[in-house]
């Protein structure tokens, strides 16, 4: 009798009658879609926020000029800058953990967000380097934000994709800022690497690799309390 009032979702193997497999095929790419949206979110806002601390330091050094039109009265930066740097860590973020599946090598090199968050301090130690430290020239100051750049990658990364990556997308972004600066949309004071200053591609590959990691570790998994954590220790450090 027991037997009997059991009720299966599932066909009976000889029934002739095949499952629709449409319902999951749908909820699995809905799935997908929702991490990569929030995953991409999440790393957008926090390329908005570094951008903006970072670059309000480099015009307050007298670094970076903007012309005094576009100067925004509260971040000192033009409206333009934290959203394109805010897509550009989205989209880093995203390309590295995908990249790893595509290569069949999973990175699986200090997978902690411990430190994720040293990697963002030592990314944002450099930044404050090249614009608060006094160096003799500017080759020293470039030569040594070139081996801490390194140094970082080495320390919290290891992977010849993440290192690959990391300079190709250093000598697009400095190509592209040569062509701001060409074009008078903003300028460096000092240039002596054509219209930028030459340690600029070591700060690139560092934030490249800073944000690598960060998408990495949130592909692994969005652990609510976690994710909270470390986006409050990067207001911290900043």
């Amino acid at each position: 009798m027991a037997d009997s009032t059991v009720v299966s979702d599932q066909q009976p193997p000889g029934s002739g009658q095949t499952t629709p497999s449409r319902g999951p095929y749908i909820a699995v790419i809905t799935n997908r879609n929702t991490n990569l949206g929030i995953r991409g979110f999440m790393l957008f806002s926090i390329g908005v926020f570094l951008a903006l601390v970072l670059n309000l330091l480099q015009v307050q050094r007298n670094v970076t000029l903007f012309p005094p039109d576009v100067i925004s009265s509260i971040f000192s930066s033009a409206w333009w800058v934290p959203p394109c740097c805010g897509t550009a860590s989205a989209m880093i973020g995203l390309l590295y953990p995908c990249i790893d599946s595509r290569l069949g090598e999973p990175h699986k090199f200090k997978r902690e967000w411990s430190s994720v968050m040293r990697c963002v301090a030592v990314f944002v130690g450099i930044n404050h380097a090249s614009a608060k430290v006094d160096f003799a020239n500017n080759v020293q100051l470039s030569l040594t934000l070139a081996a801490l750049s390194i140094g970082l990658w080495w320390t919290f990364d290891r992977s010849r994709s993440g290192f690959g990556l990391g300079v190709v997308i250093a000598l697009l972004a400095t190509l592209s800022t040569q062509l701001l600066v060409y074009n008078g949309v903003f300028q460096y004071t000092s240039p002596d690497f054509l219209y930028i200053r030459s340690w600029l591609p070591c700060i690139f590959f560092a934030g490249v690799i800073t944000m690598g990691n960060i998408g990495r570790q949130l592909a692994l998994g969005l652990g609510g309390r976690t994710t909270a954590s470390f986006i409050i220790s990067i207001q911290w450090l900043a």
